[in-house]
C-alpha cells in the first residue's frame, strides 16, 4: 500500500531516471490533461510531498497521487511493459528512460509557481528536510477526533496512512478510538518519524524489524490471529471521520488500552 515512504522511494527513483534530461515523449491519458504537451522541456526534478508526487518539468509541475493502487514504473524506451496498457495514465519519456504511471488516482498539470494550490493544505512531512515536529504536534493535538482518524488526516501530518496508524498505535499501546486529547502526540510522532525514515531506505516496509513476508506487521491485516506480543486475538473494526470515509482498523485488546 503506497504511504509516505513508498512515495518517497518512487520520487527518488523517478528523479534518478529523469532529472536533467529533455522530455521526448509526454502522454497523459486523463480527460482534463490529455492535451497538455511538455515535450522539449527539461525535467528539473521529482519531489515527494506526503503522499503526493511533484514532477517539475520546464515551468510546469506534473502532479500525481498513488492512492491505493497507483504506481510509477521506469523502463528503457521500447522495453515491454509489465502491466496492461489500459491501466496507464501518464508517460514521461526521455532518450534513455520512460516513466509510466499506472492506475494513478490524480493527474494534474499546473504552473510550478502554483504548486501550493495542490499541496499547500498539507501538514508537516516527516520525510521532508523541512519537517517541523512542533507544528505537527500542534496540529495533531488540536484535533478533537479519535487518534486514528486524526493521524490519517493529511492536514495534520503528511505521509502516514492506515497501516502506519495501526502499527504506531499498537507500539504506543493506544486504542484507535482514543480521543486525541488523551494521547501523548509528541511521543507518537517521534516514533512515527523514526519508523517512516527507517522504512524509506528499506526494500520492504517493516514495523517488527523482521522483513520476511508475513512477519512485518504487529496488527495490520492480522484480524483473528494471535498477537505477536501477548497471544490475544487481533480485532478488526471500522472507524472514520464520517460514514463515507471509514477505514478498517486493527488492534490488540490486551496490548492497547
Amino acid at each position: 500500500m503506497p504511504e509516505g515512504d513508498t512515495v518517497f522511494q518512487t520520487a527518488r527513483r523517478l528523479d534518478d531516471a529523469l532529472a536533467g534530461h529533455e522530455v521526448t515523449r509526454f502522454d497523459l491519458r486523463v480527460p482534463r490533461a490529455a492535451t497538455v504537451d511538455l515535450t522539449g522541456s527539461t525535467v528539473h526534478g521529482v519531489v515527494p510531498r506526503g503522499k503526493h508526487l511533484l514532477m517539475r518539468i520546464g515551468e510546469h509541475t506534473l502532479h500525481s497521487h498513488l492512492r491505493m493502487d497507483g504506481a510509477w514504473r521506469v523502463y528503457r524506451p521500447g522495453e515491454k511493459w509489465r502491466h496492461p496498457a489500459f491501466k496507464v495514465r501518464a508517460i514521461v519519456g526521455t532518450e534513455s528512460r520512460e516513466a509510466v504511471g499506472i492506475d494513478l488516482a490524480e493527474v494534474k498539470v499546473v504552473a510550478t509557481r502554483d504548486e501550493h494550490e495542490l499541496v499547500g493544505h498539507l501538514g508537516p512531512d516527516p520525510l521532508s528536510d523541512r519537517w517541523d515536529a512542533a507544528e505537527a504536534a500542534r496540529r495533531l493535538g488540536a484535533d478533537a477526533r479519535s487518534i486514528h482518524v486524526a493521524l490519517l488526516d493529511q492536514r495534520n501530518v503528511a505521509g502516514f496512512g492506515n497501516e502506519y496508524a495501526a502499527e504506531l498505535l499498537f507500539l504506543r499501546g493506544v486504542l484507535p478510538e482514543t480521543p486525541t486529547a488523551q494521547v501523548d502526540v509528541g511521543a507518537l510522532l517521534d516514533l512515527g518519524v523514526r519508523t517512516i525514515r527507517a522504512n524509506r531506505d528499506r526494500v520492504d516496509r517493516t514495523f517488527t524489524g523482521d522483513a520476511r513476508r508475513g512477519f512485518t506487521d504487529w496488527v495490520y491485516g492480522r484480524a483473528g490471529r494471535p498477537c505477536r506480543r501477548c497471544g490475544t486475538l487481533i480485532r478488526r473494526g471500522e472507524l472514520g471521520a464520517d460514514p463515507t470515509r471509514e477505514r478498517i482498523i486493527f488492534w490488540c485488546p490486551s496490548c492497547q488500552r
